[in-house]
């Protein structure tokens, strides 16, 4: 019988990217051969939404991303109880007035 050796990968990650960016707003888009997805911040009183990083995945990826999500969302559930969400979100007028801090 053979073997299998996990084969480990060092991942670099420079400090400028390891502070990441908030976001509040994903775009999702695909063609045949690509998944694009679009992570925005949107402020209230603002026009229009920022996008802040755009992520290019073969559709294998996104299914594989898909699934490693599920898995994180229900041991996160697990421990610290469900996410709940609203069935419909609000639709905010970015045209609105600004908001006071």
């Amino acid at each position: 019988m053979s073997e299998t050796k996990r084969q480990e990968i060092e991942i670099q990650l420079e400090e400028q990217v390891g502070q990441g960016h908030y976001c509040n707003l994903a775009i999702i888009t695909h063609s045949t051969s690509e998944f694009i997805l679009d992570f925005a911040t949107m402020l209230p009183g603002l026009p229009k939404a920022r996008v802040r990083s755009r992520i290019i995945l073969t559709p294998e990826h996104a299914k594989r991303l898909l699934l490693s999500l599920q898995e994180n969302i229900t041991r996160y559930e697990s421990s610290l109880g469900p996410i709940n969400i609203r069935a419909k979100q609000p639709i905010l007028d970015p045209f609105g007035g600004k908001g006071n801090a």
